[in-house]
């Protein structure tokens, strides 16, 4: 992988004065969640529109237009349609993840506070009737393939839920919390469909129960893994690293020659991301040292030099797709903050990437009463409705672990 030469913090100005701009920046987040009850929109919740929602006479299509017109409409028109601002399940689970952080770094036992109500929250907010805890969306979702009820799990939602029920074992030292991270593995063997492809598998993005086409997506397939492996590792359930170890053969296998993947290999599903690509760099990771596996290390770094020479700028803008840089959005921004800052420790470099990623976004992206915009589109065209899973809380989790890290 690629090395940076000196100290990459130095080269910023200073772990001081960088990490009060960081905490900083928390802080002014932070005290909007507050304001607003940990409350906001999310990218797709447009089917939520009560006004509208009858027109589309539930035609795929027309549910399809409404939720993508509002999603991509660059003024916030929810205030108008009747959808209202709501706590996420996986909004809540990154703002477990970022508060513990910022607990273990700043020994606060108010971020400890909030960390556990949040966590508290989620288990009270399962999506019930599975074979274990699992979690999906407060609103129905229709995708390019599939149309997903209010409260139907995703692979996603559950599998990065459930790694921050592994960071809290880890940080409460609370056997409740590890149980619940079992709970998923058990749901994901049990309820999400398996597509085998010679020795690998791929892992279902949603229940078998759901009719679907093209449930075979990369990222929710090693999230599903990553859980697993992950779980493996306190447990030593030889069924968890088993599937994981199949799941990671299937990605593996379809990596493409320059070392990226397709969000999926249905022929609707051909398009290559930063964020999406993130996620999966993220599992093959956590797999190796979950279980001591390095049978994909070249997929990884292959992987990981495609994705970090690709999708940034020099000034450390992340671009959305491998080919364009606009939009500019939130998650790309928050996800490659995690990610860089999770390769630091094989990539010294990467966390200066990180660094003039954030300040970057911090800059650009974060509005003064503290929240992150959703998108930019050009230097005067902004989104700034104010999502929750997709901006405020990636965001907070990512700053953390960057503090943390300082």
């Amino acid at each position: 992988m690629m090395v940076s030469a000196g100290n990459p913090v130095a080269a910023l100005g200073g772990s001081r004065v960088l990490k009060n701009d960081i905490y900083e920046s928390i802080g002014r987040l932070s005290v909007w969640l507050e304001k607003n009850e940990c409350r906001a929109y999310d990218t797709f919740d447009g089917l939520n529109a009560r006004f509208l929602r009858p027109l589309t006479f539930e035609s795929n299509f027309l549910r399809t237009v409404l939720q993508q017109g509002v999603r991509r409409f660059p003024i916030n028109l929810r205030p108008f349609l009747g959808i209202a601002k709501s706590r996420s399940t996986k909004g809540q689970g990154y703002l477990a993840r970022g508060f513990m952080r910022l607990a273990h770094s700043k020994g606060d036992a108010s971020w400890r506070d909030k960390a556990d109500f949040a966590l508290r929250w989620l288990t009270e907010n399962q999506s019930p009737g599975y074979s274990g805890a699992c979690w999906g969306n407060h609103f129905d979702y229709q995708s390019r393939s599939f149309y997903l009820p209010k409260n139907a799990p995703t692979a996603v939602w559950t599998s990065l839920i459930g790694h921050a029920f592994l960071d809290a074992y880890d940080y409460f030292q609370r056997d409740a919390f590890l149980e619940v991270a079992v709970s998923s593995c058990e749901h994901i063997l049990y309820d999400l469909e398996r597509f085998p492809d010679g020795e690998s598998l791929c892992i279902g993005y949603i229940p078998a129960r759901i009719p679907a086409k093209n449930k075979q997506v990369h990222n929710a397939n090693t999230l599903a893994a990553s859980l697993l492996a992950r779980t493996y590792s306190y447990t030593r359930n030889q069924s968890y690293r088993a599937l994981a170890e199949r799941a990671m053969h299937y990605t593996a296998k379809y990596q493409r020659p320059e070392g990226s993947w397709y969000y999926g290999e249905a022929a609707n599903l051909h398009w290559i991301d930063n964020f999406h690509t993130a996620y999966v760099l993220d599992c093959f990771k956590t797999y190796s040292e979950a279980t001591g596996d390095d049978r994909f290390r070249e997929n990884l770094t292959r992987g990981y030099n495609y994705w970090r020479n690709t999708f940034f700028l020099s000034d450390g803008t992340p671009k959305y797709y491998d080919h364009k840089t606009l939009p500019i959005d939130i998650q790309c921004c928050s996800q490659a903050v995690d990610t860089l800052v999770g390769f630091s420790d094989s990539d010294p470099g990467s966390l200066l990437l990180a660094i003039k990623v954030a300040k970057w976004t911090i800059e650009h992206m974060q509005d003064r009463s503290g929240y992150f915009y959703y998108r930019r589109y050009s230097r005067s065209l902004v989104n700034k409705t104010p999502t929750l899973h997709w901006g405020q809380a990636t965001m907070l989790c990512a700053l953390a672990g960057l503090y943390q890290s300082l």
